[in-house]
């Protein structure tokens, strides 16, 4: 019997966009150092844990909530973003959603119809390439964020829009932009960001913008998108990271209150809502994490500082990550092998080509293990990539 055929748009994506030699790691008799994903090793803030909450204090936190989000939580958020951005905003321009990740990938299928096209500066988070083609897209790789020969697009303004000049076409229909980024720690300064909203607004473009990693900048300054275009801007943000809530999978949209009602349409007809005890733990957070968050902040600027001395690159300006080439330590086995090689030491490295035509290229994550085992895993790790046994 012949059964039906996987959908095409699918084949490009694989089943995780990281690396697959986890098992390898762990029976390398080595400590692991699982540096491939993003994310803390850091419990959430006491008090926002989910230990913390209870029945009594917060009835109907194991009940539905409004599928938009939790009321107290998006008064909480839209105040706040007020207050970050100066753009007016009610709780009609929040949208609560599954984690950031579900948020996006709703905004793809509500506003993307077959064919059209996103202009995603690369290198970039690896899902949002598969999001679009999910949603019957097409992701257009921009290389924005790895210096190359030319006017560096990262701190020019016109070398910026100049490179999207390049790759647009009357297909286009969103520019993704990821400040602070993932996955080489850059944070694109006003200038540039007031150059890609204008030049969106030039074409008719949706801008959505992934600030996940907005409270974790200490190399420059953090600029929102939505003040400069927000008639068309989505605002993507997480508690995932600068909360240490990331399997909690809570996060928001901002945007323009009738572009999120289509959105919604989506969420609602895929994960319904975002889970309402992770709502509860978020609204927690808002209020309890301050100092929690300063030093979680500052150990992560440590931690980058140190990571970046060790392996000999640039310290990342903000998020979680180092993103570097690894061509001269490459033999015959390419790439696949300076992983394995990495992982039969413990050391588990997100590969290069994950992230976009970067074949020479990993990613390393320095907050996902606690400071110490950081420091062991670096050293290993700088090791290997001096040759050293």
């Amino acid at each position: 019997m012949t059964l039906p055929a996987f959908p095409a748009h699918l084949a490009a994506m694989g089943a995780s966009p990281y690396s697959s030699l986890a098992a390898r790691a762990a029976a390398s008799g080595r400590e692991v150092c699982a540096f491939h994903v993003g994310d803390t090793w850091m419990e959430p803030a006491p008090g926002a844990r989910m230990q913390d909450l209870s029945v009594e204090d917060f009835p109907g936190m194991h009940a539905y909530t409004d599928v938009a989000g939790w009321a107290p939580l998006r008064d909480a958020l839209a105040a706040r973003e007020v207050e970050r951005t100066g753009v007016p905003t009610s709780p009609a321009e929040v949208l609560l959603t599954a984690g950031g990740t579900a948020g996006l990938a709703a905004a793809a299928s509500a506003l993307l119809a077959e064919g059209d096209e996103v202009l995603v500066l690369a290198p970039y988070w690896p899902l949002i390439a598969g999001m679009v083609r999910v949603a019957h897209g097409v992701p257009v790789e921009v290389p924005f964020f790895v210096p190359s020969a030319g006017p560096d697009p990262r701190v020019d303004p016109a070398a910026a829009t100049a490179l999207l000049d390049r790759y647009w076409t009357p297909r286009a229909r969103v520019l993704y932009v990821n400040s602070p980024h993932n996955p080489t720690g850059t944070v694109l300064p006003r200038a540039v960001l007031a150059a890609l909203a204008a030049w969106a607004q030039s074409r008719g473009l949706w801008i959505w913008s992934d600030e996940v990693y907005a409270q974790l900048c200490w190399g420059g300054v953090h600029h929102p998108m939505r003040p400069m275009a927000p008639e068309r801007t989505l605002g993507v943000h997480s508690f995932s990271k600068a909360y240490g809530m990331a399997g909690n999978r809570c996060g928001w949209l901002v945007g323009p209150a009738e572009v999120l009602a289509e959105v919604r349409k989506v969420s609602v007809h895929t994960v319904y809502g975002a889970p309402t005890a992770s709502q509860v733990a978020a609204f927690r957070a808002l209020s309890v994490a301050g100092e929690w968050s300063e030093r979680l902040r500052d150990q992560y600027a440590a931690t980058a500082r140190h990571a970046a001395e060790t392996l000999g690159l640039p310290e990342p300006a903000g998020s979680t990550f180092l993103f570097f080439d690894v061509a001269h330590r490459l033999d015959a086995r390419g790439l696949t092998g300076f992983l394995t090689d990495a992982a039969d030491r413990g050391i588990l490295l997100a590969p290069g080509p994950s992230f976009g035509p970067y074949p020479t290229h990993v990613r390393l994550c320095f907050t996902a293990v606690p400071p110490d085992r950081a420091r062991r895993g670096l050293a290993v790790l700088a090791d290997l990539l001096r040759g050293r046994s």
